[in-house]
């Protein structure tokens, strides 16, 4: 078995979409980057990379390549996916935290939970996304941008558990 962990944080500005875990959030701001930013998607691809060395996700879809402007991140979390199977592994669970000041997200949680397990070819029930604020304190806090911690099982696809092979 293999475990990663994964962290992203982008910043809160106007006129941006806020999208977590491939679902769009209503809110008056969204996050700042490259491709849609969705920070959560991203802690998520960097913690299933990382359980098998196989670098970040700025190694993988780098933002000073135009192919990834505005680039949906779960198209991007489907492409990681296929190289976990590429290397003979499957994920067992992922359990994600967002650290957000605002917008509230439990209401947004099941969906978000729906969509990351499509795109990781599992069950919703081993995705657990969590959401929490730091009480006004750090950048969060102050609603500067929005955080994301994930890690990762991988175990072999194999049925008899032996990864040698790979």
């Amino acid at each position: 078995m293999r475990i990663g962990h994964g962290y992203d944080v982008h910043r809160l500005q106007e006129g941006r979409a806020l999208i977590l875990g491939g679902v769009p959030i209503p809110f008056s701001l969204g996050l700042l980057g490259h491709s849609d930013a969705d920070v959560l998607t991203h802690a998520i691809m960097d913690s299933l990379l990382g359980a098998l060395a196989l670098g970040d996700i700025g190694a993988h879809f780098p933002d000073t390549d135009e192919a990834y402007r505005g680039a949906d991140s779960i198209r991007l979390l489907e492409h990681v996916v296929r190289l976990i199977a590429q290397k003979g592994y499957r994920i067992s669970n992922i359990d994600a935290t967002v650290i957000a000041q605002q917008p509230k997200l439990g209401p947004h949680i099941p969906a978000m939970r729906s969509r990351l397990a499509q795109a990781c070819c599992v069950q919703p029930d081993q995705i657990s996304v969590k959401a929490t604020t730091e009480e006004h304190l750090g950048f969060t806090g102050a609603l500067e941008g929005i955080s994301a911690h994930a890690v990762c099982l991988l175990e072999p696809s194999d049925a008899s558990g032996d990864s040698a092979a790979f």
